[in-house]
């Protein structure tokens, strides 16, 4: 494998090279490739041909023949003139980094939705590789007179059956995304709230999911180990309930065509009532991969400065010694109160009741509670309430059922003056 150390200067945070080399090997690995060698080529100044000088275009040309390799994998965004050239000049396959993020969410998307969503991105990004390069891609021509142009190319004739391709695809998907939205309302008809985690990729977010829902949704020292959102639900410390849903992992340069593609996924995170930033702060690059997740959620049009509707979770502290620890939490108490973080160990369990409460006290804030009394002979009235709201307390007394529920603020007028509910009176 061979990368290139590309314009890091475009990032706000300067990326530490060995990371950014460690990340893109792990890449690699994650489609099972043997690296048979990785390596930094440090550029002044990118080439339009080749990206590469041509200098360093010939050192690796040595180093191909000398381990007999069969792929060369650039962890930058290549053209598809530069790719081309770099086979020619190799003589060997040349992945870039958007190309080796489309191989792993292949072997990785599991659902169907997923997988029309790969294959939608995977052709996108095919047609953008389709270059007049070879003049015997030219069929014959055709016709006579003023119809006697050229023939349709194969590099035509290629790009047309992509974009019918692209079509069908993109009605599969409206389809599901029909059933999707279906399933949503079906829960939001439950009171139910949603909670979305979003992260870095091996951020340990699957982790984490598992420890809050004690689920067993995979969780692998693996780059895009999960793919396919998944949804469980979640038990808040004084018994209510709320819906959790883990999402792919984030990355540094995620490709356009997948953020695009993935947005029906995502959809999770974009209608959660709170969104929860999962970082690795053990991490060496925590604060660059942390920039990173900001610009995707920025491209989904959410605010990552949304404190009313993010909390962020520092994960991983279980690989801090005490004394590293305790300075991780002075920092944190003095982070904004709007702003609040949480320290948590998902291996470990270390911090997530405190960040279970958290979730719930959030929750809560933008619901009222309040109390009334039904009769008990009204079972459409009991059950509608605990269809749309949450029941807290419910007590039996001479034919009437006294109960205190939370509703959202969108149902709030509707409890009031069907059951003639009264603001919530502590005991």
């Amino acid at each position: 494998m061979r990368r290139g150390d590309a314009d890091a200067q475009a990032n706000d945070v300067v990326r530490d090279s060995e990371a950014r080399l460690e990340e893109a090997t792990g890449l690699a690995r994650a489609i099972d490739l043997t690296i048979s060698d990785a390596l930094i080529a440090p550029i002044s100044q990118i080439r339009p041909a080749t990206y590469l000088g041509k200098g360093k275009v010939e050192e690796i040309t040595g180093l191909i023949a000398g381990h007999d390799i069969e792929l060369v994998v650039m962890d930058c965004a290549l053209s598809p003139i530069q790719q081309r050239n770099l086979e020619k000049a190799w003589n060997t396959k040349v992945l870039d980094r958007t190309g080796l993020i489309l191989e792993i969410f292949g072997r990785r998307a599991k659902t169907k939705e997923g997988a029309l969503q790969v294959e939608l991105a995977h052709l996108n990004y095919q047609r953008s590789r389709l270059v007049r390069s070879w003049t015997h891609l030219e069929r014959q021509r055709g016709g006579f007179g003023f119809m006697g142009g050229p023939g349709e190319t194969q590099i035509e004739a290629d790009r047309r059956l992509i974009g019918d391709r692209i079509t069908r695809l993109e009605n599969e998907l409206k389809k599901v995304q029909a059933t999707r939205r279906l399933h949503r309302a079906g829960r939001q008809r439950v009171p139910y709230r949603v909670v979305a985690l979003v992260g870095y990729t091996n951020a340990g977010k699957s982790t984490l999911f598992n420890r809050l829902t004690r689920a067993d949704v995979q969780a692998a020292d693996m780059l895009f180990a999960t793919l396919d959102p998944t949804l469980r639900a979640l038990s808040l410390p004084h018994g209510g309930k709320a819906m959790l849903s883990d999402t792919v992992g984030f990355i540094s340069n995620l490709p356009t065509q997948l953020v695009a593609a993935f947005r029906a996924t995502l959809e999770e995170v974009l209608e959660a009532d709170i969104i929860l930033h999962v970082r690795d702060i053990s991490h060496e690059d925590a604060e660059a991969q942390e920039r990173d997740v900001d610009a995707v959620l920025r491209q989904l049009g959410i605010d990552p400065d949304s404190g009313a509707r993010i909390l962020e979770v520092w994960n991983k502290i279980d690989r801090f010694d005490l004394e590293e620890r305790e300075n991780l939490r002075n920092i944190a108490s003095r982070r904004p109160a709007d702003r609040p973080c949480f320290l948590v160990s998902a291996e470990t369990g270390e911090g997530v009741n405190e960040l279970l409460t958290a979730i719930e006290d959030r929750l809560a804030a933008t619901r009222t509670t309040l109390d009334l009394s039904v009769d008990a002979s009204d079972g459409a009235g009991i059950s509608w309430l605990h269809r749309n709201a949450e029941v807290l307390n419910k007590e039996l007394h001479d034919g009437r059922f006294d109960m205190t529920v939370r509703v959202d603020e969108t149902k709030r007028d509707i409890v009031v003056s069907r059951f003639d509910a009264v603001p919530h009176s502590a005991p």
